[in-house]
């Protein structure tokens, strides 16, 4: 990669950092992704030829190291000590696009992969009822290249949760039928679940029971306590 040929040292980090696509997979690895499956999943868009070519970048600068893993193929990743020192720094670019960002929900950006795989992770594993249940999301809203994301599943077990784009051939409990961009501003903690369901932005389909511990199995996102600031004019 071309750098900016200078010393200053904003100069030379945003040559590590300020790289497309870099920043999350910081983010991921910070979120606990170790695999490059993992990895991959939180950016549905990146390919893996150029996953690979950022991880290695990462590893070249003392940011990443990797090993093999103890069972199977393939590499684990972790943050080295220099690392770690980003992670302040994704911290404060999350918070920025929280308050800030005016097109965070615009259609193109409400990729239903992305807010399957970043919900799995904030399930409040330990209130299910019984050992497993199965939840079926219907969206609509779409963008038109996901239209195919349409219907997924959050299969929650206290033992972990998966996210399936396809059936995973389990009963179902729940179903989850919802406006994308309402899912993900209740996600992002920008839209409260009740005022969605008001808005007939979320409907849910099942026991009456599993209708109303489900919003409380969800945690929301890290940056949910950051609240949008009004754009000045």
């Amino acid at each position: 990669m071309k750098g900016y040929g200078q010393f200053c040292p904003v100069a030379v980090a945003s040559e590590i950092f300020a790289v497309r696509w870099t920043p999350l997979i910081l983010r991921e690895l910070f979120s606990g992704s170790r695999r490059f499956g993992e990895i991959k999943s939180g950016m549905p868009l990146i390919s893996r030829t150029l996953l690979s070519q950022r991880l290695k970048e990462l590893e070249d600068t003392g940011v990443v190291v990797s090993a093999p893993l103890a069972r199977g193929r393939g590499r684990e990743y972790r943050l080295t000590a220099a690392g770690q020192e980003f992670r302040e720094v994704v911290e404060r670019l999350g918070e920025w696009g929280q308050r800030h960002a005016a097109r965070q929900f615009a259609r193109e950006n409400l990729d239903p992969a992305l807010l399957m795989w970043a919900m799995h992770r904030r399930i409040d594993v330990s209130r299910l009822p019984k050992p497993r249940v199965v939840v079926r999301f219907e969206l609509r809203g779409v963008p038109p290249r996901c239209m195919q994301l349409r219907v997924c599943w959050l299969v929650l077990e206290r033992a972990g949760v998966d996210v399936c784009m396809r059936d995973p051939g389990f009963d179902v409990d729940l179903v989850v039928h919802a406006d994308v961009g309402a899912l993900a501003r209740v996600w992002a903690g920008h839209l409260q679940w009740a005022d969605a369901v008001r808005a007939r932005g979320i409907r849910l389909v099942g026991p009456r029971a599993l209708v109303q511990e489900f919003p409380g199995w969800l945690l929301l996102s890290h940056f949910a306590h950051v609240r949008r600031l009004a754009r000045a004019s």
